[in-house]
């Protein structure tokens, strides 16, 4: 993923905002989870929060996400609804689902979490065979089973009905953005008014760092070298998330194949769009939309965001470089 608090001026920056003396208290937490990490800042927290608790109460916090959302784990409550074990769910699945078929809907398809079986095909889910290409067959044979539509969340009766039976759901284009808010809530329940709380790249401030100020949230902008140059966007009481291209994939006699994969198509997207940014209320909307933007591409993208109103970021790649685009409401955000 493309964000990150700037930890220290000369690296990723501080979370107090690259101050070398900080005017509050700051303590930072990390673990691992949901098959990636997590690093957590609060600033001046109340008297009576242990910390060490509190680390606790976020590792099960996560687990107990990763058991419902999990396509890697063959007993969470997603992986048996895939494996047609039931229809009913419980109803955070449920809302999950259903939420994340309205931004499906916003998008016109552009996210899609009907797409398990691509992602199989492609090596980049549960079976972890990226490297080789599929043949066109199983892409065709996939394909058969997506599309957002053919997926009812009845979140009254907590039944989910899937058109076809083979359709796999997939929630890694929502799961961390949804326990990233999960967790911010989790600290604001402790009376913790100031956080950061970051999930594999996904982030969601409150509050305040430990100088007072908003935090300053460095967007990663990938060179041709390999290089990483940054944007900064000073922000409190919102969420970014990234999708982009570069960090994973695979590539054969040349050619590059994205983790991002276009469900309209069946194939990894082919545009010189590389990255996007979306900053909104809720980090796994955000998350959402950053894929479903990226997957549209450098015309169409912008033209959601215009439409939506967005605040997004667009990292295309030129022959002279990463060129960049603001959505209005983008520039908005960064002005402020």
């Amino acid at each position: 993923m493309m964000v990150r608090e700037l930890i220290a001026c000369l690296l990723l920056a501080s979370l107090a905002g690259c101050d070398r003396n900080p005017l509050l208290p700051r303590y930072d937490l990390s673990g691992s989870a949901m098959g990636t990490t997590f690093s957590i800042t609060v600033t001046a927290p109340p008297a009576h929060v242990d910390l060490d608790a509190l680390q606790i109460d976020i590792i099960r916090e996560l687990e107990r996400i990763e058991q419902i959302a999990s396509t890697y784990r063959e007993d969470s409550e997603l992986s048996r609804l895939n494996a047609g074990v039931t229809g009913a769910v419980t109803s955070e699945l449920c809302g999950m689902i259903a939420s994340a078929q309205a931004v499906s809907a916003e998008t016109d398809g552009a996210f899609d979490i009907s797409v398990g079986e691509l992602v199989n095909a492609w090596g980049f889910g549960a079976e972890h065979s990226a490297g080789v290409l599929p043949a066109e067959e199983r892409i065709a044979a996939a394909m058969q089973s997506v599309g957002y539509q053919g997926i009812n969340a009845n979140c009254d009766t907590l039944v989910i009905a899937r058109r076809d039976n083979n359709t796999q759901i997939d929630l890694s284009g929502w799961a961390k953005g949804y326990a990233v808010d999960r967790v911010a809530e989790l600290l604001q329940g402790h009376g913790i008014d100031n956080s950061l709380v970051e999930i594999g790249g996904e982030i969601r401030v409150q509050g305040h760092n430990a100088r007072g100020e908003k935090y300053a949230i460095a967007i990663e902008r990938p060179l041709d070298d390999d290089e990483i140059d940054y944007s900064v966007v000073r922000i409190t009481d919102t969420a970014v998330a990234s999708s982009g291209d570069y960090r994973n994939y695979f590539e054969v006699d040349g050619i590059r194949y994205s983790h991002t994969i276009d469900p309209r198509t069946g194939w990894p997207v082919e545009h010189n769009l590389t990255g996007v940014t979306v900053i909104d209320s809720n980090t796994a909307r955000a998350d959402a939309l950053a894929t479903a933007l990226l997957v549209l591409g450098p015309e169409e993208g912008p033209e959601l965001a215009e439409r939506l109103d967005l605040a997004a970021l667009f990292l295309i790649r030129t022959e002279v470089g990463i060129s960049t685009h603001s959505s209005s409401a983008f520039e908005e955000v960064r002005t402020e």
